[in-house]
């Protein structure tokens, strides 16, 4: 693909074009686009496709192009789990599916550490935390199971080109802060629909400077901005990172906003940013961590997609090391894939956290999806999960609140909501 199209495209219009076998397209089109990858789990996938398919008497058109992750409902813990997670097995076996990843960990984290995305991708998924392929360059978002029945028989998608909403962000975030609490601060200022099921880049020096498993949380949590995607720009960071990881000698040049591509732009300085938490029972109740600071924590959860991989557990223990969680309190911790767990106890990182009284979960979903029971009835809990939505995390009156693992991990030394950087100092 040439570095310049005329007129200037914005990153989203460049991989919408690609899929859609254009040289450009133009915001408001409606195309048709070649899937690259589709995407489920054990919640969202087979059990609802496959009476669907079997009814059609259709097959699936790619199988190679398909990934299938157990992370929802494992390990089973009662007949219902174990129905749900037999029939997603029986089918993948069925089907002869080729990627197929069981009980190892979140679909999010998975599926890239296992070489699957790349930039100039075309890919939806079952979840709606799918974005989180957007950190790659890909162009990639979530579907519900209508519409994934529809990709996984013609392996084609129907997309509205959107208008493109970019974040630049100036400057380099300040120990202890990190790409949650960016997301938090969005979040916080635009409201869960602010993105307007648009697409978000984020962009500028400060997320130039995030590591892979950083920009991972930001594009996550696109989703909880209301964006279709979000998007950041592959650089030297990407190519490596995925080259380490199974995807050798991707393809980065020209996949950036053009100059001059139309597009609504806000600013932001990192060098700026504090810690940020949302309270109760929504991400978009963000305030700076100094506003909450005398609301007392029962319980903590390092856990999930945006809050469990490597880079988080070792932040989490940067906090944590020499110290022990207050008597009575219940500090768990759910690693976000059993690749990341397993280096980070040959760096002594799960040792740090189990000597400071954690209990160690399974590589799953759990509680953030309500899955486990872990979660204690009418406690304060503070999470690294991405959403704290009155009952999502399985206790209707547990109240949760939403910060970094760095936040989490200082609360869960003090019992209350506590600035890391005292703890860090």
């Amino acid at each position: 693909m040439s570095a310049t199209q005329s007129p200037p495209q914005t990153l989203a219009q460049k991989l919408i074009a690609k899929a859609a076998g254009r040289s450009q397209v133009s915001v408001g089109e409606i195309v048709n686009c070649r899937v690259d990858l589709a995407m489920f789990h054990d919640s969202s996938g087979p059990r609802r496709l496959q009476p669907m398919l079997e009814e059609l008497g259709a097959k699936v058109w790619d199988t190679s192009k398909v990934v299938l992750v157990m992370d929802h409902y494992v390990p089973e813990r009662d007949e219902d789990s174990r129905r749900i997670v037999r029939i997603a097995r029986d089918w993948a076996v069925a089907q002869k599916l080729p990627h197929v990843y069981d009980s190892i960990g979140i679909c999010h984290v998975v599926v890239p550490q296992k070489g699957h995305l790349r930039p100039g991708m075309f890919a939806v998924g079952g979840d709606s935390h799918s974005p989180t392929g957007g950190a790659f360059g890909a162009y990639m978002f979530g579907v519900g199971a209508t519409e994934m029945l529809g990709v996984v028989v013609t392996g084609e998608l129907w997309v509205r080109v959107p208008e493109t909403i970019r974040m630049r962000w100036s400057n380099r975030l300040p120990p202890g802060v990190t790409a949650k609490d960016m997301m938090l601060a969005m979040i916080g200022q635009f409201g869960m629909n602010g993105g307007a099921y648009q697409a978000m880049e984020f962009c500028g020096p400060a997320v130039q400077a995030l590591s892979m498993q950083e920009r991972m949380t930001m594009s996550n949590m696109s989703a909880e901005i209301g964006s279709q995607v979000g998007l950041i720009a592959p650089d030297a960071t990407t190519r490596d990172w995925l080259a380490a990881h199974g995807a050798p000698g991707v393809e980065i040049e020209g996949w950036h906003t053009d100059e001059g591509a139309a597009c609504t732009t806000h600013d932001y300085d990192a060098a700026a940013l504090s810690p940020q938490v949302a309270a109760p029972h929504s991400p978009a109740n963000t305030r700076p961590v100094g506003d909450y600071v005398d609301v007392a924590i029962q319980a903590a959860y390092i856990g999930a997609c945006t809050g469990a991989k490597l880079e988080d557990l070792r932040a989490a223990a940067s906090i944590l090391k020499g110290h022990r969680v207050a008597s009575g309190f219940s500090l768990m911790v759910a690693p976000a894939s059993v690749q990341d767990q397993e280096q980070a106890e040959r760096e002594g990182v799960m040792g740090v956290l189990r000597d400071a009284g954690a209990e160690v979960l399974a590589t799953a979903c759990g509680a953030c999806s309500g899955y486990g029971g872990s979660i204690p009835d009418g406690a304060n809990v503070i999470a690294t999960t991405a959403r704290n939505f009155k009952g999502r995390m399985g206790s209707p009156t547990a109240q949760i609140y939403l910060a970094s693992p760095y936040t989490v991990a200082a609360s869960a030394l003090r019992g209350r909501v506590t600035d890391p950087r005292e703890v860090l100092a």
